[in-house]
């Protein structure tokens, strides 16, 4: 069923913060929700943000169902951690934490409500279907190319699953800006998925539409002019935007199958309508392609998985900034 225009409605109070922060600073920090931005443009059937045509993924109820149960994975997936949100030995008290492309905003209101004293800004570009979000967290919908204005230095920045979203010299300054806007000593941490599917015994065999599932988006994005290999790149390009101590988690496994089912449409649709081989597919081609993708899930002889990567990294403080700007100084030039 064809998602309606208006299934999300905008609330009027939709941006909240903590008592005491200032009604003009806060406006200008934040990007205007027109109707436009709201309500999206349709598409095959689903529902996409207006504010960048080159994006694939809907924002519409199914994907924020997806979304959800996502977030139910990487919590699943980190039971037996400390803090299952994320692993960056942030300080115990942080002031300012940043969540890039926040999606429903799910991660960003549990963050929230670990840090009561913290504010918690949540960024995307579609505002996320919510009526109720703690004191301390607030969503903005704004493009993190855009310059940055926030005022506050934060102590922590964290993005997760936003593969396809950039380019790669896009991700480079989106790197570069969350090193700027980070208080010295703060962390920055991302967590991707492998879009291919992988097995270990042999039972995902090439004659399977899952076997190619992610070579074929990865072409899909190249022909966009963008990458669904960011866990391969994004940890040479974290130290490039000068970040260090960066660490490095991989974990396999199957993810839950109810996330693969609500948003594989999400995943393909626009990809595959856009830029499919040898060229462009119908939105029918798609569900066909999808439905066979589905059966080959629920085969309980295929033992798939796909690989998912997590990388923190802190920003050095003054003390090291100085130490190496030093060490520049006195080394002879080449």
């Amino acid at each position: 069923m064809a998602p309606k225009e208006d299934q999300i409605a905008v609330d009027p109070d939709f941006y909240t913060l903590a008592d005491d922060y200032q009604p003009d600073d806060f406006q200008s920090e934040t990007t205007s929700l027109t109707s436009s931005i709201a309500k999206g443009r349709l598409e095959n059937g689903r529902r996409y943000q207006a504010m960048k045509d080159n994006y694939w993924g809907p924002s519409d109820e199914q994907q924020f169902e997806a979304f959800e149960i996502g977030h139910l994975v990487f919590l699943v997936l980190d039971h037996n951690e400390p803090n299952p949100l994320f692993h960056s030995p942030i300080k115990e008290k942080p002031k300012h934490i940043l969540d890039i492309g926040t999606g429903k905003g799910s991660w960003a209101v549990d963050v929230a409500d670990l840090y009561p004293d913290a504010t918690v800004r949540g960024v995307d570009i579609f505002p996320p279907p919510v009526t109720w979000m703690p004191r301390n967290c607030v969503f903005e919908v704004d493009d993190v190319l855009r310059e940055w204005t926030w005022r506050d230095p934060f102590d922590f920045i964290h993005l997760r699953v936003m593969c396809g979203a950039f380019t790669d010299e896009g991700w480079d300054q989106v790197y570069r800006r969350a090193y700027d806007a980070l208080e010295p000593g703060g962390w920055i941490e991302h967590m991707e998925l492998d879009v291919r599917a992988f097995s270990d015994d042999g039972t995902l065999t090439e004659d399977k539409n899952l076997y190619s599932w992610g070579d074929i988006f990865i072409g899909c994005a190249k022909r966009a002019g963008q990458s669904l290999l960011t866990q391969e790149t994004m940890r040479g390009a974290i130290e490039k935007a000068g970040f260090v101590d960066d660490r490095i988690l991989k974990e396999a496994g199957q993810l839950q199958n109810a996330h693969w089912n609500t948003a594989l449409e999400g995943w393909a649709m626009w990809l595959l309508t856009h830029h499919g081989a040898p060229k462009p597919w119908t939105r029918e081609e798609v569900q066909v392609y999808l439905a066979k993708i589905r059966e080959e899930l629920r085969d309980p002889h295929i033992h798939a998985y796909e690989l998912a990567r997590r990388v923190w990294a802190r920003k050095p403080t003054l003390e090291e900034q100085k130490a190496k700007e030093a060490k520049v100084k006195t080394e002879p030039a080449p």
